[in-house]
């Protein structure tokens, strides 16, 4: 079904825009991968001539265990040391937060320049994430392997309800940017055309009167009446967007800069470090309300453009782009379809223990503000959590997380994927962290184009 033309469009438009949506300079919003994903996890790079390669392999798909059932990993251990190793080979499990849960280790026997291989039997756990240290220790090397599993995820479900007044507070945003005049600003830049595109800089006044900036790129064509449907990328944290090009003749893809961010930084220039804690007092206040309502001015601006399909739409991000595109979708019912990637502030409340950011940021924030509460903050956050917002998208939603994630845990995502009341699939990446791999984007690339018919 799908060309050599599609499949260098996937390449040339999705992976080069994942890494812009993921990636900066610092750890909060980390680059796609564009490695090809190994099946197994290994243990310590060859540095030596002597040592022991570590493979450690789940007997599940994707490391996902069925409730009730052994959890099983097959370590092969290469020995590439000259002489017979004794010891041991055994397991540490935790929960996220590090809480111990069970542990064990057998005895191991590898001769000399030979390969072993130990099957880790781990009693059966209730439905959730958890980690697991497996440690090699024998006479001449000593290794450790780091890895997440899961069991039964889509049991999971938070603790912490959805404020009441959610839906009437996202509502009231909706009203307060309606009454800001958008005086929408489109101009062609025709140098910097390329790919068979034209491009054009986008500018618009959005919630309190601040200014927010954007890029639109559309199929040069000699048909009047065509009508693109659009992929409306989201950035990521701190992250600038630029025009998007790819060989694709049926899409129009437009980028947004949140205010705050690349060229959208009008009345808010903060610091990297301080972006994510701007008016967190009030959630009236806080910057992430501004940048959700940007989001639905483009929207906006979409629908004033004749050349765009108006009834196939799709918000795409990663990292604060998937925040962003989940929330967007819940709050603006335009979107027919969402995709996010790694999305940050799921389940805010069950962060603590299990992050260092944005937690961190938010206790700096504290110290510095009199009268003001980690609780407080969560409290606020709630209307701002992306579980909360995932009950009510109307669109088919596709998702990607990394189980090694250190910023949005993997049970703190189900409990957003597990909200959701729509038509969904989640892609799990066992062996990877704040990212995903090129499978996600040749995935979402397939899905938009059939659901939008795209042949």
């Amino acid at each position: 079904m799908f060309d050599n033309k599609i499949v260098k469009y996937v390449h040339l438009l999705f992976g080069v825009m994942g890494l812009l949506w993921l990636s900066s300079q610092n750890s909060y919003a980390v680059g796609i991968s564009v490695k090809n994903l190994s099946p197994t996890v290994q243990g310590k790079a060859a540095d030596d001539d002597e040592e022991i390669v570590i493979t450690a392999t789940p007997k599940a798909k994707d490391a996902i265990f069925n409730s009730g059932s052994s959890i099983v990993y097959d370590v092969k251990l290469e020995s590439k040391i000259k002489s017979a190793q004794v010891g041991t080979v055994g397991y540490s499990i935790t929960s996220l937060s590090n809480k111990e849960i069970t542990q064990h280790a057998v005895d191991v026997n590898i001769g000399k320049l030979s390969t072993k291989t130990v099957s880790l039997k781990i009693p059966s756990q209730p439905s959730g994430f958890y980690k697991i240290i497996i440690t090699v220790n024998v006479t001449d090397y000593d290794d450790t392997v780091r890895r997440v599993f899961g069991v039964e995820p889509t049991q999971i479900r938070s603790e912490h309800s959805k404020p009441a007044d959610f839906d009437q507070f996202w509502q009231t945003a909706k009203e307060d940017l309606a009454a800001v005049k958008p005086e929408f600003k489109t101009t062609e830049l025709p140098d910097s055309s390329r790919d068979n595109r034209r491009v054009y800089a986008i500018e618009m006044k959005s919630l309190g009167g601040i200014t927010v900036r954007g890029w639109m790129t559309l199929p040069k064509t000699n048909n009047k009446r065509k009508k693109f449907p659009v992929l409306l990328g989201l950035p990521g944290y701190q992250v600038n967007l630029l025009p998007m090009f790819g060989s694709d003749e049926d899409l129009a893809i437009v980028v947004l800069n949140v205010r705050g961010q690349g060229n959208s930084r009008d009345r808010i220039r903060t610091l990297r470090d301080d972006y994510i804690f701007t008016g967190i007092e009030d959630k009236k206040k806080y910057v992430m309300r501004g940048a959700i309502m940007d989001c639905v001015r483009m929207i906006d601006f979409i629908f004033t453009q004749d050349e765009l399909d108006h009834n196939n739409i799709m918000v795409s991000g990663g990292s604060m782009g998937g925040f962003l595109s989940i929330a967007t979708a819940s709050v603006d019912h335009r979107v027919k379809l969402c995709s996010a990637q790694n999305p940050i502030l799921c389940d805010v409340k069950a962060l603590p223990g299990k992050v260092t950011w944005p937690l961190k940021d938010f206790s700096r924030y504290i110290r510095i503000n009199r009268g003001l509460t980690m609780d407080k903050v969560l409290d606020n956050l709630s209307y701002f959590d992306t579980k909360n917002f995932a009950t009510n998208i109307k669109c088919p939603t596709l998702m990607g997380i990394g189980l090694l994630d250190h910023l949005a845990p993997p049970d703190n995502e189900y409990t957003a994927y597990n909200n959701l009341k729509v038509k969904k699939h989640m892609i799990i990446f066992r062996d990877l962290g704040h990212e995903v791999a090129v499978y996600y984007k040749d995935y979402e690339g397939r899905w938009m184009r059939d659901t939008f018919g795209l042949f």
